[in-house]
């Protein structure tokens, strides 16, 4: 009787287990257009073809041209447009945004597309209330077509650390305004010490998140990203643990694969990175 007990308390334990686990990873992965050619200039239904037939939900694209090609060869594949990278400035006479922002923002409408926003420039003394209405500004075009912003730090940009965006999104104060955690800058800016404080700072705000294979550290202010940057099967960080801290955390929003600057051929690293994606999510 005792034996039959603990064995039916041990098959629930694992029943049990095996549910959870098959929920731990339901994020929609996609990733940037600098992996699908974005740089060699790929016709965009080239590109699109080659995120369908990898197996990503979709594509993060950079700038405001060209919008409505692009969530053409999107629709036509089942595929979705994630984001538009675009930057902001706060250093000149009066802090600026790209000029192609409010049109694509119109023809964007209705979408769960993000606008990706990057804050660059060198610091002014006001630097984050410049920061914070320029963004303010970008959130309220944004909320018109009811559409998101999420700040994406950056090394060297004026929002370079996932706590400068949340510094920035709160004195902007609008609704519609979130955060990224970037595993790449976030590397980059030698904080990794800090991880668990950081995302948990960032859960109530985290809306996109970017993973990359990576080593602990890489000389980017020389231009070079290649430990800090890889294809999702290489480098030392424990990038299923950062995932498992985000699932804890309560994040299911979208995931992005950075591809900046990784050697090789384009589709075998999408590929590579595909096949690594599967096994941290399937254990």
């Amino acid at each position: 009787m005792r034996y039959c007990l603990y064995a039916m308390c041990r098959f629930l334990v694992l029943l049990i287990a095996s549910s959870l686990a098959g929920q731990q990873f339901r994020n929609s992965f996609f990733v940037f257009d600098n992996g699908t050619g974005r740089d060699e200039k790929i016709p965009l239904a080239e590109q699109a073809h080659l995120v369908k037939r990898t197996g990503f939900d979709g594509l993060g694209f950079t700038g405001t041209q060209h919008i409505p090609e692009v969530l053409k060869e999107m629709d036509a594949r089942g595929l979705k447009l994630f984001s538009i990278y675009v930057a902001a400035h706060v250093d000149g006479e009066t802090p600026s945004f790209d000029a192609g922002l409010p049109e694509a923002i119109a023809q964007l409408k209705g979408r769960d597309t993000v606008i990706w926003l990057t804050v660059q420039g060198k610091a002014p003394a006001d630097g984050d209330r410049r920061a914070s209405e320029i963004v303010r500004k970008i959130a309220d075009m944004a909320a018109a077509s009811s559409l998101r912003v999420v700040l994406y730090p950056h090394v060297g940009f004026y929002v370079d650390r996932l706590e400068v965006a949340l510094r920035v999104r709160q004195l902007a104060d609008r609704p519609n305004i979130g955060v990224t955690f970037n595993l790449a800058h976030f590397l980059a800016a030698g904080d990794e010490r800090n991880l668990d404080q950081r995302l948990k700072e960032a859960a109530p705000y985290l809306q996109m998140v970017s993973i990359n294979g990576a080593d602990h550290a890489g000389d980017w202010q020389h231009g070079d990203w290649s430990t800090l940057i890889q294809t999702l099967d290489k480098g030392q960080f424990d990038v299923r643990g950062l995932l498992m801290k985000l699932h804890n955390l309560g994040y299911a929003g979208p995931i992005g694969l950075q591809c900046y600057r990784v050697p090789g051929d384009r589709e075998e690293n999408l590929k590579r990175s595909m096949t690594a994606w599967r096994k941290l999510t399937s254990k």
